[in-house]
C-alpha cells in the first residue's frame, strides 16, 4: 500500500508565518514518517495582485533553513490552469455549475434588511449564459449535511442550507482558490490535508466540489482525510497578528536562532512528545508524531520559551559547530547567507578568527541566539572602543573611586602575571584596598576595557585581549574623564 502523500500549499502574499511554518512541518513529519511518504510544495499564486517574487524565494528558503526537504516540487498553482478551467467544463455540463451577473450592490438592495450573509441564490434557474460580467458559481445543496471527518477535532457537522452558492470563478476566467485547491489535490492524489483551523470553513465547500467532480469524472478520487490545527494566539490568547506579532519565520533566523531549535519548539505547538522532555531529537518527533494526538485547543505562541529553548540548543553544541554557526554574524565578507537586518560590526580588517575562536567558548554559555554574539565580543575586533555612556558615568567618569580604582589597576596589573587566575586575585586585592567587593571592583575595569558592564567573564576575557591593550583601555579611560 503506498504511503501518506501530504501537501504544503501558501499563498506567496507575506512573509512566512509561524503558523504557516508549523503547518508545513506537521505535513513533513506525516510524510516522514512512513518510508513511503511524499512532501510537495505548491506555491498558490492564483491571486496575481497580491503575489511577490520575492514571498516566493521567502518561503522556499524558510523551509530550506527549517530542513523540510521535499519529495515533489515546488510547484505552482498557476501552472495548473487548463487543468482548473477543464474541471470547470465539466461541472458546467454536469450542472453543479451556473453563471451569475449580480452585482455586490444588487445583492445588496435585494437583501434589505436581511442580514444574513452570503449569496441569495437569484441566478440559479435564470439560465445565463457566459458574459464579460459573469462569475460561476458552485450549486450548494439546499438539503442535508456536510460532515468533515477531522482526525483532530473528530466530526463537524455543515449544515448544507448554511453554505451560500460561492463563487468558483471570476467573470475573467480565473479560478478561484476553492476549486483550484481541490483540482490540484485531486490530480496530485493528496490522502490527508493538513493545514490551520481558519480553513475548516473551507472544507465543506471543497467537500462539495471533490464529491461533484467524481460524479463528472470518469475516474473518481477518494476524499482525503482532514485534520485542522489549532490555533496559534499571543499572550493574550488573541490570534497571532501579522501586524502587531513577530510571526515572520525569517525574522528569527536572522535574530539568530538554530533551526533544529526551532523546529522542536514548533513542534510543541500543539502536540507533545510522549514523556516530560521537551528538548527532543527529530528522529523521535518523527517517529512519535501522530495527527490524532494534535491538540485542538489554541496553543501559545510563547517567545521567551522558544528562544530559552534555543540558548539551550547553542550551549549543546560543540565550541567548533558554535563557531561556524557565529559566522553570519560575526564575519565579514562572503557567506553563503547573512541576516538581512545587519551586518558585522567591525571592518574586516579588525575581524581575527582564530581569536574568535578563543573567545567562542566564553560567550556561548552566554548567549540565548547567535545575534547575540557580536555585541559580547565587539571589544576584542573594534578600534576605538566605543562606550556605553551612561555605564561610562556611573562607574567611572562621575565616580572618584571608580577613578582610583583605575588608577591603582594600572599600576598593580602592570607587574601582574598576565592569566585569569592571577588577574583575579589582583583585582580582589585592589578592591579591598579601596573597601570595595569584587563585584564592584571589577565594574570599572571590565567597562574601561569593554565599553560596557554585560559580556563574557572579565579575567579570560583580559587574558585574551592581552596585557598592552587592556591596559592601555585603562589608561585611555582615565584620560577621558580629565578630557
Amino acid at each position: 500500500m503506498a504511503g501518506p502523500r501530504v501537501r504544503f500549499a501558501p499563498s506567496p502574499t507575506g512573509y512566512f508565518h509561524v503558523g504557516s511554518a508549523r503547518s508545513a512541518l506537521f505535513n513533513w513529519f506525516v510524510a516522514r514518517h512512513d518510508p513511503e511518504g511524499v512532501f510537495i510544495l505548491r506555491i498558490e499564486d492564483t491571486d496575481e495582485s497580491r503575489n511577490r517574487e520575492e514571498w516566493v524565494d521567502g518561503i522556499v528558503s524558510a523551509m530550506a533553513w527549517l530542513g523540510l526537504d521535499l519529495d515533489e516540487g515546488p510547484f505552482r498553482q498557476s501552472d495548473n490552469a487548463a487543468a482548473h478551467a477543464l474541471s470547470i467544463t465539466k461541472l458546467l455540463a454536469g450542472g453543479d455549475l451556473y453563471y451569475c451577473d449580480c452585482s455586490t450592490e444588487e445583492l445588496v438592495a435585494r437583501k434589505g434588511e436581511n442580514k444574513t450573509p452570503g449569496y441569495d441564490g437569484f441566478c440559479r434557474e435564470r439560465g445565463l449564459e457566459r458574459g464579460p460580467t459573469t462569475a460561476i458559481r458552485f450549486k450548494t445543496p439546499r438539503e442535508g449535511h456536510t460532515i468533515v471527518h477531522d482526525l483532530i477535532r473528530g466530526d463537524v457537522d455543515f449544515a448544507n442550507n448554511t453554505i451560500d452558492d460561492f463563487v468558483v470563478a471570476k467573470s475573467s476566467g480565473v479560478v478561484l482558490y476553492a476549486l483550484a485547491n481541490v483540482t490540484d489535490d485531486r490530480n496530485d492524489a493528496i490522502t490527508q490535508v493538513i493545514r490551520g483551523e481558519e480553513h475548516l470553513s473551507n472544507a465543506p465547500k471543497q467537500m462539495l466540489l471533490w464529491e461533484a467532480l467524481n460524479r463528472v469524472s470518469d475516474s473518481p478520487v477518494s476524499l482525503p482525510s482532514y485534520a485542522h490545527l489549532p490555533l496559534l494566539v499571543n499572550e493574550q490568547r488573541k490570534k497571532l497578528s501579522k501586524r502587531k506579532d513577530p510571526v515572520a519565520t525569517e525574522s528569527y533566523r536572522d535574530q539568530g536562532y538554530l533551526s533544529s531549535a526551532f523546529v522542536n519548539y514548533l513542534a510543541l505547538l500543539g502536540w507533545s512528545p510522549r514523556g516530560d522532555e521537551e528538548i527532543v531529537a527529530l528522529a523521535t518527533m518523527i517517529e512519535q508524531f501522530r495527527l490524532e494526538d494534535v491538540s485542538h485547543s489554541p496553543a501559545f505562541f510563547d517567545v521567551k520559551k522558544m528562544t530559552h529553548m534555543n540558548g539551550e540548543y547553542i550551549r549543546a553544541l560543540g565550541v567548533e559547530d558554535f563557531v561556524d554557526a557565529c559566522a553570519p554574524w560575526v564575519r565579514p565578507g562572503d557567506c553563503a547567507w547573512r541576516p538581512r537586518d545587519r551586518e558585522p560590526p567591525w571592518p574586516a580588517a579588525q575581524f581575527d578568527e582564530v581569536l574568535f575562536t578563543r573567545v567562542a567558548p566564553l560567550v556561548q554559555e552566554r548567549v540565548a541566539t547567535l545575534g547575540e554574539v557580536p555585541a559580547m565580543v565587539a571589544f576584542f575586533f573594534c578600534e576605538p572602543l566605543s562606550y556605553d555612556e551612561a555605564a561610562f558615568a556611573k562607574t567611572i567618569g562621575e565616580d572618584p573611586l571608580g577613578q582610583a580604582l583605575l588608577a591603582l589597576g594600572i599600576e598593580r596589573l602592570a607587574d601582574a602575571p598576565w592569566d585569569a587566575a592571577s588577574l583575579h586575585q589582583e583585582v580582589v586585592e585592589i578592591g579591598e584596598a579601596l573597601g570595595l567587593n569584587l563585584r564592584k571592583a571589577q565594574a570599572p575595569i571590565r567597562c574601561a576595557v569593554t565599553g560596557t558592564l554585560v559580556g563574557p567573564p572579565l579575567f579570560e576575557s583580559l587574558e585574551i585581549l592581552g596585557k598592552e591593550k587592556s591596559l592601555r583601555r585603562l589608561r585611555e579611560a582615565l584620560e577621558r574623564v580629565s578630557a
